[in-house]
C-alpha cells in the first residue's frame, strides 16, 4: 500500500513538474516573441507613429552623422526626412538673415589682453564638456593638415605642427577618399567651405567664386575679432579676416540666440551629439568649446544646449564647428576630452589652435 501511495505521489510530482516546465517554456517563448515583435515594430512606431518629438530627435541624430544616416534613410524618403526636420520652418532667423557683417564688431573690445588661458569644465544635465577661454584673441589661428587634399591629421598633430599650446577640431570635410564617390572611406583630407590661414586663401584652390556666400563661417580678423554667419570670401577679406573655416549653424549674433538658418529652417533639429563651437565675449576673449557624447548614457548636446552654454559664458557671437567623432580638445601636450571615435582622435583637415 505504501508503494502504491508513493508511486502515485511521484506521478503527481512528475505531472506538476512537467506543468511547471511547460509554463516556463511558454513564458520564455512569450518573452522572446515580445522582444522580436518589439524590435520589428519599433522603427514603425518611431518613424510613423504620433510621437513627433521622438521622431525628430531620432531622425536628427541619425542625419547629423555620416555613418548612421541609414537608420533614417532605410525607412524614410529624403522628402519625409526634410519634412520631419524642417516642419514649421517659415520665417527668418531671430536676428534676421545672417549677411554681410551682421555682427556689430564695435561691441568687441580688442587690445590690452593678457596671455592667460583658462580650462573650465562644463556640466550639463545630460552631457559634460570643456571650454578654453583665451583672453588674447590674436593668439587664435586656423591650422590645417600638412597633407591637405591627400590625408587629414589629428587635432593634436595639427597643434604640434604649429607649436600650439591648445587646439580644437575645426571645419567640415567630405567623408570620402580622394577621387572616390564612396562615403565613410575618407581620411579627413577634403575640406568643405573655405580655409583662410595667415591671411592667405588655402582652400579652395581652383574654380573660386569670391562672391558666393559660404555657410557657417568662423572668421578671425587680424585684430582678433570673431566674425560668424554666412559670408563670401570677398566680404571676409574686406573685413580684414586672416583666419577662417566653415561649418555651422550660426549660434549667436550680437548676443541674440539664432533659431533659424539663413534659409528659414530651424537649426536645432539634429538631436544630441558631441559638439564643438567657437564664440567671443564682449571683452574679446575667445571661447573654444567641446562637449563629449555617444558614450554610455551621455549622447551629447543639442544645438540648443550649445547655444545656452555659450550664452551663459557671455558669448556675443558664436558658431558651431564640426562635431561628432571629430570633437577633440588638445591642451598642454595632451587630449583633454574623450573623443567618441573608436580609434581615438579622428583625422581632420583643419583645427582652431592657440599659438
Amino acid at each position: 500500500m505504501k508503494n502504491g501511495i508513493s508511486n502515485e505521489s511521484n506521478l503527481r510530482r512528475n505531472r506538476n513538474g512537467a506543468k511547471k516546465v511547460k509554463r516556463s517554456k511558454i513564458l520564455i517563448y512569450f518573452i522572446i516573441f515580445q522582444l522580436i515583435f518589439g524590435i520589428a515594430t519599433a522603427p514603425l512606431i518611431v518613424f510613423y507613429g504620433p510621437f513627433s518629438t521622438l521622431k525628430k530627435m531620432i531622425v536628427g541624430q541619425a542625419m547629423s552623422t555620416m555613418s548612421h544616416q541609414y537608420i533614417a534613410t532605410f525607412f524614410l524618403s529624403q522628402k519625409q526626412i526634410n519634412d520631419i526636420l524642417y516642419s514649421n520652418s517659415t520665417g527668418n532667423s531671430t536676428a534676421g538673415p545672417i549677411g554681410s557683417l551682421a555682427e556689430d564688431l564695435n561691441k568687441i573690445k580688442i587690445g590690452n589682453h593678457d596671455n592667460t588661458i583658462e580650462l573650465e569644465k562644463i556640466d550639463g544635465k545630460k552631457f559634460t564638456g570643456l571650454m578654453l577661454v583665451v583672453h588674447d584673441p590674436t593668439r587664435v589661428k586656423i591650422g590645417y593638415s600638412s597633407q591637405l587634399g591627400t590625408v587629414g591629421q589629428t587635432t593634436s598633430q595639427i597643434a604640434k605642427n604649429n607649436n600650439a599650446i591648445a587646439a580644437i577640431n575645426g571645419g567640415g570635410f567630405q567623408d570620402k577618399a580622394n577621387n572616390s564617390t564612396a562615403t565613410w572611406t575618407g581620411t579627413g583630407a577634403l575640406p568643405t567651405g573655405i580655409i583662410i590661414s595667415g591671411g592667405k586663401l588655402i582652400y579652395p584652390t581652383d574654380n573660386i567664386d569670391y562672391n558666393v556666400k559660404r555657410i557657417g563661417v568662423a572668421g578671425i580678423t587680424r585684430d582678433g575679432q570673431l566674425i560668424v554667419g554666412d559670408h563670401s570670401i570677398n566680404e571676409l577679406l574686406k573685413a580684414g579676416v586672416t583666419e577662417a573655416i566653415c561649418f555651422g549653424p550660426t549660434l549667436i549674433v550680437n548676443g541674440t540666440i539664432q533659431t533659424r538658418d539663413s534659409q528659414g529652417r530651424p537649426i536645432d533639429s539634429q538631436g544630441a551629439n558631441p559638439r564643438t563651437a567657437i564664440g567671443q565675449r564682449a571683452d574679446g576673449s575667445i571661447l573654444l568649446l567641446t562637449i563629449d557624447g555617444r558614450q554610455g548614457l551621455q549622447m551629447g548636446a543639442t544645438i540648443g544646449d550649445v547655444q545656452k552654454v555659450m550664452k551663459d559664458q557671455g558669448a556675443l557671437n558664436a558658431v558651431n564647428l564640426d562635431g561628432g567623432a571629430s570633437t577633440t580638445l588638445y591642451y598642454n601636450g595632451s587630449v583633454q576630452n574623450n573623443p567618441s571615435d573608436k580609434f581615438g582622435e579622428r583625422p581632420i583637415p583643419t583645427a582652431v589652435y592657440v599659438r
